[in-house]
């Protein structure tokens, strides 16, 4: 495997990775050229904010190619572009070997929720305190539990619910379910039916999958599984962000049963006040955790 390296200016980017596209690059990735130096500028905002800005002011376009040849060539007919006058040809070079499953399972960990409580990937075995476990690899849906919003509801789970103990969270509706995590761990704690919902069909395909290999019982699907009429639950779950959190007050706060738990995270602690003031007509919300800038909101119905 080659990688052809080039510098260009933020208004070509386009042009020359679709450029490398039509010349069989079988990947092209997009860096700041200035990364880890004083020069380095940030480019994404917060959730829920606009980009300062939409790309670097010098970029680092890292193509790959299968065989040195393609690479080399494709480097001379970029140079005979006139698009190309304000960029300039790294080099090409050969990339190592590696194993790339064992390089990508070495960045996921066991990662702790409570003290007996654990999220523990399948190629790790789990740490000699944990009573509880959820088996879980990285995939394509939000959800490993290594974010601080899905940490801070776990534990919430972990803190309000009991194995064997149906009582405590009873039904749980998980809106926006993703990796079918928070589901899983409800149904780990003692839910007895749970919903796990999402817009993204490779989610709700996920969530079974995790479901299955955890030994849990759910249901999963498009939002349309529940009733809007008729769809109560003793726990309601939404791990999303503050923006479509305050469109969907209304709806969530339906699903909610009577004596009932609303569980909010996606949130930074900047946004509490918003999240207060678009829920305050159907139920009153508090701060019930913070981690690293963000927290988690509850209410409960009365009863």
């Amino acid at each position: 495997m080659y990688e052809l390296r080039l510098l260009c200016p933020e208004a070509d980017v386009d042009v020359i990775c679709e450029a490398l596209d039509a010349l069989d690059a079988l990947s092209v990735s997009v860096e700041d050229a200035d990364a880890h130096t004083e020069a380095e500028q940030p480019l994404f905002g917060e959730p829920g904010m606009p980009a300062p800005r939409e790309g670097w002011q010098r970029s680092l376009l890292v193509a790959l190619f299968a065989q040195e040849e393609p690479a080399r060539e494709a480097a001379r007919l970029l140079q005979l572009q006139d698009f190309f006058g304000g960029s300039t040809i790294v080099g090409v070079q050969n990339v190592p070997e590696q194993d790339w499953v064992r390089l990508t399972q070495s960045q996921f960990a066991p990662v702790d929720i409570t003290q007996e409580f654990w999220i523990v990937p399948s190629w790790h075995e789990p740490p000699a305190e944990a009573k509880q476990v959820i088996r879980l690899d990285p995939g394509l849906a939000f959800g490993t539990g290594t974010h601080p919003t899905t940490r801070m509801c776990l534990r919430w789970i972990a803190r309000n619910g009991q194995p064997g103990d149906a009582g405590k969270l009873g039904t749980v509706l998980d809106y926006g379910c993703g990796s079918g995590i928070l589901a899983i761990g409800a149904a780990k704690f003692g839910a007895t039916q749970i919903d796990a919902v999402d817009i993204d069909p490779a989610a709700v395909e996920s969530t079974r999958i995790n479901a299955d290999s955890n030994h849990v019982t759910l249901n999963a699907g498009l939002p349309d599984l529940v009733d809007p009429a008729n769809g109560r639950y003793q726990t309601v779950l939404a791990n999303i962000l503050a923006t479509p959190l305050k469109v969907l007050a209304p709806l969530l706060v339906a699903h909610v049963a009577a004596g009932g738990h609303l569980v909010l995270a996606g949130i930074l602690e900047r946004q509490a006040d918003e999240l207060k003031q678009a829920y305050a007509p159907y139920i009153a919300l508090e701060v019930a955790d913070s981690e690293d800038g963000w927290i988690l909101m509850t209410g409960r119905k009365p009863a």
